[in-house]
């Protein structure tokens, strides 16, 4: 096994997340089997009782791990599937030693941060280090190791340690550190200053690392002469300083440590060029032509966020990621605009009405709404109304989680007529209790209680939107994370009234999607789909909101056409050229010979 550490020096939000996945996604392409460890100093055991103003949103993985968002950054540049012990905190350490001294486990033995906290980290990363999070059987080829924070923040420093042993522990040619780090300009002076990057990597050697590679965070292209500085007074080679210059969008980040042959770097300090077949180049295909294709966007769509935690973008950033990757698909350049949803209620009216003013504004100008998950009972009323608009006025509307209670909550007081329905989160005493708790949750402990992780959603209305965006899938498997529910015994009394339960889990009790049949595109999910999009597989609903936002929405659910039995094509004869061909959407090619082809409506044509 090797390993690849990814530290960050100077200030903290650097990138080290986007770099320790690019880096991966560059190992990648070279033909080797990768997987990730984010290290969170923090004493919390996970993220789920973190508040997002706190620490960005919390991801949440396949086995119900609540998780730091960098975790989110793995799956989705490396398309891979983490757990939950791919994310180690000083908390989970800490509870394992105790639990561990309580068994007995040390024969009597004191209890230290050295030997034991640090033995704790190292068999930790070891261990989750030979887990497949590709779908392959064996062990993955690299390890990819973040450690969060700054160096020299003292709640780090049992890590550092342990890195450290761990560095000597798996010897020369298996452990290479890669040190992120900020090469600033101050605009009295204009140039360049190589001065925080130096004492960062000073730093890091007083404490027994010694960083391989510099990868420079920068708001324009390292200058030679700034290489040369950073090099001699670093001790780093020339060829091993990667510059990570602001660019237009993060697809292009692989690319720039292709260009720069980060890999090769890594690869010989991991004695890795000539063991068993010399690694492919990285051509990144996929990710030049994305990453181009985004920079070229013109036609624009316009996506109202309404939430509570709009102030800081990195709560709601895998939902973020899932817009850009939909609207990408979509041929849309993204815009969102940011509705706190306290604004739109009726008080601020009166408290902060040019806040007010501006939040309608921004809401009825935009092509599309989306209300994401959130918890607690402020701007309730601000989602509410803004469900309330998205239906009355044929707007195309997402909710997610909450964000599907609050449109529930609106179709029973507005269309129901039942003016007191609420959830029991909001209102405990409500007399029309249309979203409960559930039964399964508790009320006494906050951490890891709700329902989490993957489950199975079954649609019960093949013909509904959500289903054909799916691929006329019978059921879909995405993340959950909620304390609360639809109640199951008004679920009658809603669709008497014209509310469609399209999508239910196993039982048939636990409602998980919703649609208005009649609505241009007005959805939504229990579960979380923005946790699963990927950039070259963006999530169907996430595509459904975009497509119906920019008019696209009828096209995109016209059903294919598919080849049945087509007659071969002759092969090219002495370099002549064979009949052309005629794409359809989803691929198959349609020949100019004697085929059938029909539609998933039945319809079947002759060519």
């Amino acid at each position: 096994m090797k390993y690849v550490l990814v530290t960050g020096g100077v200030v903290s939000g650097l990138g080290k997340g986007v770099t320790a996945s690019g880096i991966g996604v560059v190992l990648k392409a070279c033909g080797l089997r990768v997987t990730t460890i984010k290290i969170d100093p923090y004493l919390n055991t996970d993220a789920g009782t973190m508040s997002p103003f706190e620490h960005g949103e919390v991801f949440v993985l396949d086995d119900g791990g609540e998780v730091d968002l960098d975790l989110g950054n793995y799956e989705r540049f490396l398309d891979i599937k983490l757990t939950r012990d791919n994310n180690i905190t000083t908390g989970k350490i800490y509870q394992s030693v105790i639990n561990k001294e309580r068994k007995g486990d040390y024969l009597g033995k004191t209890i230290q941060i050295v030997p034991h906290i640090t033995d704790e980290i190292q068999d930790w990363i070891e261990r989750v280090a030979m887990n497949p999070v590709d779908g392959k059987e064996g062990p993955p080829d690299v390890c990819i190791i973040e450690l969060g924070g700054t160096i020299g923040d003292i709640e780090s420093m049992p890590f550092i340690e342990a890195l450290g042993q761990f560095s000597y522990r798996v010897g020369p040619g298996n452990f290479c550190l890669v040190h992120v780090s900020l090469v600033p300009v101050l605009n009295v002076v204009g140039e360049q200053k190589t001065k925080p990057t130096q004492h960062s990597v000073r730093g890091l050697r007083g404490l027994g690392l010694v960083p391989n590679i510099l990868a420079c965070r920068s708001t324009e292209p390292l200058e030679e002469n700034v290489k040369a500085k950073l090099s001699q007074f670093c001790h780093v080679p020339i060829s091993n300083i990667i510059n990570l210059h602001d660019v237009s969008n993060i697809w292009h980040i692989p690319l720039l440590l292709r260009d720069q042959r980060a890999h090769e770097a890594i690869l010989k300090v991991l004695d890795l060029q000539f063991v068993g077949k010399v690694p492919r180049q990285p051509k990144l295909v996929e990710w030049t032509e994305r990453a181009s294709k985004f920079d070229k966007l013109k036609a624009t769509v316009k996506i109202a966020m309404v939430g509570k935690y709009t102030g800081l973008s990195d709560s709601y950033l895998s939902v973020l990621k899932a817009l850009l990757h939909a609207s990408v698909a979509m041929g849309r350049k993204l815009v969102v605009e940011w509705v706190p949803s306290c604004d739109l209620e009726a008080c601020a009216a009166k408290e902060t009405p040019e806040a007010h003013k501006k939040a309608w504004k921004l809401l009825k100008g935009a092509d599309g709404i989306l209300v994401p998950g959130g918890f607690g009972d402020r701007g309730v009323q601000g989602k509410i109304l803004a469900a309330k608009y998205a239906r009355e006025n044929n707007v195309p509307y997402l909710g997610i989680c909450l964000g599907m209670q609050i449109a529930v909550i609106d179709f029973a007081r507005s269309v129901m007529k039942l003016p007191g329905a609420n959830s029991t989160e909001f209102d405990p005493d409500t007399t029309s209790p249309c979203v409960i708790f559930m039964p399964e949750g508790s009320k006494t402990h906050m951490g890891a209680t709700m329902r989490l992780g993957s489950r199975r959603t079954y649609f019960n209305v093949t013909t509904c939107k959500s289903a054909k965006l799916y691929g006329n899938a019978r059921f879909v498997d995405e993340r959950h994370r909620h304390r609360y529910e639809v109640n199951p015994e008004m679920v009658p009394e809603f669709e008497k009234a014209g509310l469609s339960f399209v999508g239910k889990d196993e039982s048939g009790t636990r409602m998980e999607i919703i649609e208005l049949p009649n609505h241009k595109f007005f959805v939504g999910a229990q579960f979380h789909p923005e946790f699963k999009s990927r950039p070259g597989k963006p999530s169907p609903l996430f595509v459904g909101l975009i497509a119906a936002s920019s008019g696209q929405l009828e096209t995109l659910l016209q059903p294919s056409p598919i080849i049945v039995n087509p007659k071969p094509v002759p092969k090219p004869i002495n370099g002549t050229v064979g009949p052309k061909k005629t794409m359809y959407p989803n691929g198959h090619a349609k020949k100019p010979l004697d085929s059938l082809v029909y539609f998933a409506n039945g319809n079947v044509i002759h060519t």
